[in-house]
């Protein structure tokens, strides 16, 4: 398996550098018997000695196997060290909570110190012989860093590895005598090129798109066309920017292309001023190729010069990134879209049997699928494809086609391209993509989706600032969108997708750590001592057998199966999931049972106290056991659809970290447990409905959440006993919600009190940037005179159902 540049470690070492720093962690440790924030701080010293080396032992395992090794126990380690900060995490929130219960049921302190309870001297003593272990394992990690000649590269890199973050220079020179299917691309970009604009002496044309699309080749095309010819440019000039977007060079290099001659100019200030001599009245077309820069002011600098040029001259830019192109150009900008399967297979064959006769080679229809299925559209990957099959006898075609990206031959260009696209990322990125090769090939997934595992899995975390998880999240999700990492199924859809190849480097970035049983998975030769994170496509049936391979795992910390295309809705399971294999998995995060037609759940949720993501969605469960409280680390709880959930566990209240709740369609629930008013951190809250009694949670209990977000339908108003009570829910403090449904029961279920009804209602007013308000079952004779208030004119929907006395 080749290296990616730069591993995944990188990424990742500076997580745990976070959470050692962490003022939490620190403060509860020094509270115990066993002192180990001495031992913590060696952990950080020692750890940061070892990535000062990380570049030179990613360049050395490729011949080393020894180092290889280094590596991977190093990853254990880092795997192993931070599920030791979330033991001292969970248990300083049980702590946090015991206290907290202490406070507001009155009782009386204990007189003996929490450090010297039973649980906690067992806690400690297992702690520290944890700590220690990991130590001696830095320790000797250390030493072998020094035996095997690892050494911290100055600049980070070798002159080696840097290169192979570099493309090759482009030029303006076509290399295919004929490109097959940019005919309507072209035809596109040559008009963009030849109509007048009256908005600025220059216009700049940005083509976007992923790695190996085919940005440069259609530039070259249109450079070289006879239209442009015609069109009677004084000056013309190619220069391929890649890695480093230095404004001196790129401009000295333009300026050496537009005379023709080597340029001895020494400062910024020299080239600008030849520069726009040589433009100044004269109408251009310049190409950039393959640009990087974010930096406005740098773009600033690149395009002073020819501000002086004559009006309708012409920048075209190819990048990969969307938000370059924003920087250097207008908001719009041309996305290169992938070949049709019948061009990619004529690039195939162009380099596979050019100058040969197709005929004799015997190509069937199968193989052509398989060749077009493995580009997907991407030009690079057809040439790369042939370019192999080229050279290599007949018979070992399939066995090229059926290889990963990786297995192929080393000239192939596919994954330097690739690489190229995540050596720029920013390491938190690195990490956000990596997790991404759990996906099913094709699978579509979606941003809220997609953030809720990045979150559960600790690869975005609360920064120190104000900003939130799903924030940060967003903001990495339409990173890697604006990079051409993921990309949207179809225009205006809120599902997404990975090409097959950026898939398979996904896979070669998460190294062993992901386990993505699929039917055609050879599992003979696979290794799973390091494997935390699983996936799997449900099947109607899944028995006994499907899950062997988990018992050979111990350290999973993510279990989700997906529903794949043309799968069931639906699914059942062999019991040995849940009440055998589940509950061994101590260090389990994410814990998805989607679809499965399970009635009940006993999973000892006390031994599964990491899990921060379960989903139950479309499951048949009718009450989630006790237990379901002692996780204090979950996050998301998804039981959409539980069409048979008729109750909510009682102590709900002590998910203090809970952010998203969904119970959308669990109609059967009736009331809200007690004390939802603890669930400060709720932004999701999609259901709340007000019950009867004391062991219920009233309106007044959503005062309390002020992150409530997107969505929120309120149900069982008829409940409501008081205006007071409508007051305390303060919904129009609520100001990141954006759709609200207020619903009283059917007005034939009992009597009802016209006035309160009235009262409640004109109470709940949201706040006045409110997207969509339904009402139903409302039993007022009048609506509140803010409904249908010009204040409220960024309202869209509104829906008013079942008010039959209206």
């Amino acid at each position: 398996m080749a290296a990616v540049g730069e591993i995944l470690l990188n990424a990742f070492l500076p997580v745990l550098f976070d959470r050692l720093a962490s003022r939490n962690l620190l403060s509860f440790v020094r509270q115990l018997q066993v002192r180990v924030d001495s031992e913590l701080k060696k952990w950080e010293k020692k750890l940061k000695m070892i990535q000062a080396v990380l570049c030179d032992a990613e360049e050395k395992q490729l011949t080393d196997e020894a180092v290889k090794m280094w590596l991977d126990e190093l990853q254990d380690l880092a795997y192993d060290a931070e599920d030791i900060l979330d033991e001292f995490a969970t248990q300083a929130l049980e702590s946090k909570l015991m206290a907290q219960n202490q406070d507001s049921s009155g009782q009386v302190l204990s007189f003996i110190p929490a450090s010297l309870k039973p649980k906690a001297i067992m806690f400690n003593y297992s702690m520290g012989s944890k700590i220690k272990d990991i130590t001696s394992r830095l320790e000797q990690l250390c030493q072998e860093r020094i035996e095997l000649g690892l050494q911290r590269l100055t600049g980070g890199a070798s002159s080696t590895a840097a290169a192979a973050h570099q493309r090759p220079p482009s030029s303006s020179v076509p290399t295919e005598h004929e490109v097959f299917g940019r005919e309507e691309d072209k035809a596109k970009i040559l008009d963009m090129v030849n109509t007048s604009s009256d908005h600025a002496n220059f216009v700049v044309i940005p083509i976007v798109g992923m790695g190996g699309i085919g940005k440069t080749t259609l530039a070259r095309e249109v450079y070289n066309d006879k239209a442009v010819a015609d069109s009677k440019f004084d000056v013309k000039a190619w220069v391929c920017v890649s890695n480093n977007f230095d404004v001196f060079n790129i401009l000295k290099a333009l300026l050496e292309s537009i005379t023709s001659a080597a340029s001895d100019l020494n400062t910024l200030n020299e080239v600008q001023v030849q520069l726009k001599k040589a433009v100044d009245g004269k109408r251009f077309l310049l190409v950039l190729d393959d640009v990087r820069n974010e930096d406005y002011s740098l773009w600033v600098d690149l395009k002073a010069p020819f501000l002086a040029a004559a009006p309708n001259s012409k920048m075209i830019i190819t990048t990969r990134h969307s938000d370059v192109a924003s920087t250097m150009g207008p908001i719009e900008h041309y996305n290169l879209k992938s070949l049709l399967d019948d061009d990619c297979w004529s690039i195939f064959i162009k380099h596979a049997l050019e100058g040969r006769d197709l005929s004799a080679h015997q190509i069937s229809e199968s193989f052509r699928k398989k060749v077009v299925g493995k580009c997907r559209g991407l030009p690079l990957a057809a040439k790369t494809l042939g370019g192999l099959l080229r050279t290599t006898r007949h018979a070992a075609w399939d066995d090229i086609l059926d290889s990963k990206i990786w297995d192929l031959h080393q000239q192939s260009s596919i994954l330097p391209v690739l690489r190229l696209s995540y050596h720029h990322l920013p390491s938190h990125l690195k990490r956000c993509f990596a997790f991404c090769a759990i996906f099913p090939k094709d699978y579509e997934f979606t941003e809220k989706g997609l953030i809720f595992l990045w979150m559960a899995g600790g690869i975005i975390r609360q920064s120190r600032n104000s900003e939130q998880m799903e924030d940060l999240g967003s903001k990495c999700f339409h990173d890697l969108v604006s990079r051409s990492i993921f990309q949207q199924t179809s225009s205006g859809s809120s599902k997404f997708v990975m090409h097959d190849l950026i898939h398979d480097f996904a896979e070669l970035v998460s190294r062993e750590t992901i386990l993505r049983l699929e039917e055609s998975t050879n599992l003979s030769s696979r290794r799973f001592e390091r494997v935390r994170h699983s996936s799997y496509g449900r099947g109607w049936l899944d028995g006994k057998n499907k899950f062997e391979v988990f018992y050979e795992i111990e350290l999973l910390r993510t279990f989700l199966p997906f529903c794949i295309r043309g799968g069931p809705n639906t699914s059942y399971v062999t019991s040995l999931l849940i009440y055998d294999l589940l509950p061994k998995f101590k260090k389990l995060r994410m814990l998805s049972l989607e679809g499965y037609q399970i009635g009940e759940l006993p999973i000892p949720f006390e031994d599964l106290r990491p899990l921060r993501f379960l989903n139950l969605a479309d499951t048949d469960i009718r009450s989630l056991p006790e237990s379901t409280c002692k996780l204090l680390n979950l996050e998301i709880l998804i039981l959409r659809n539980c069409s048979r959930l008729i109750k909510l566990p009682p102590k709900m209240r002590n998910l203090i970290n809970l952010r998203h709740l969904d119970i959308k369609g669990a109609k059967l629930l009736k009331e809200m447990p007690l004390g939802m008013k603890a669930l400060r951190s709720l932004q999701t809250l999609s259901n709340f409905i007000v019950g009867k009694g004391e062991s219920a949670s009233g309106l007044e209990d959503l005062k309390s959440l002020n992150f409530l977000c997107d969505e929120l339908c309120i149900a069982g108003l008829e409940n409501v006993n008081s205006r007071q009570n409508a007051r305390e829910a303060a919904l129009c403090e609520k100001h990141n919600l954006e759709a609200l449904t207020l619903e009283w029961g059917p007005q034939s279920n009992s009597p009802r009190d016209v006035v309160l009804e009235e009262n409640v209602l004109d109470t709940l007013q949201p706040h006045k940037r409110i997207k969509e308000l339904a009402i139903r079952h409302y039993g007022g004779a009048r609506f509140p005179l803010w409904i249908g208030h010009p204040l409220f004119s960024e309202m869209k929907v509104l829906k008013l159902e079942n008010c039959d006395k209206c």
